[in-house]
């Protein structure tokens, strides 16, 4: 059975197990691997955080971290859909906090 981790923070919801891969059609139609680390929620709204990752290149090595807002939930009020979050300050706000819930799981520079 898989350890179910916990943040630091109420407003984090952690994978319910690690190394979770969600695939994801782009704008140009292309496939991305992304892992999903964790969602935050902030002022009404849910954040998921992602790592891209291949075959080449495992969660993690290239240092980037998307930050997805949820548009959708389904029918278990799970997200469905999202959308790259693109206010930079708000991805801003989100990101400093999920540092902070996350901070006793991963280590960002």
């Amino acid at each position: 059975m898989a350890e179910i981790r916990e943040g630091s923070a109420p407003n984090f919801a952690p994978p319910v197990q690690e190394g979770v891969v969600f695939e994801f059609q782009d704008e140009k139609g292309e496939i991305e691997q992304l892992e999903f680390l964790g969602l935050i929620l902030h002022n009404d709204h849910r954040y998921g955080f992602f790592f891209p990752v291949d075959e080449n290149a495992p969660a993690g090595s290239s240092g980037e971290v998307l930050i997805l807002e949820v548009t959708e939930l389904d029918e278990e009020g799970q997200p469905s859909a999202f959308e790259l979050l693109m206010d930079e300050a708000i991805a801003q706000e989100v990101y400093d906090a999920f540092v902070e819930a996350t901070k006793d799981i991963y280590r960002f520079v």
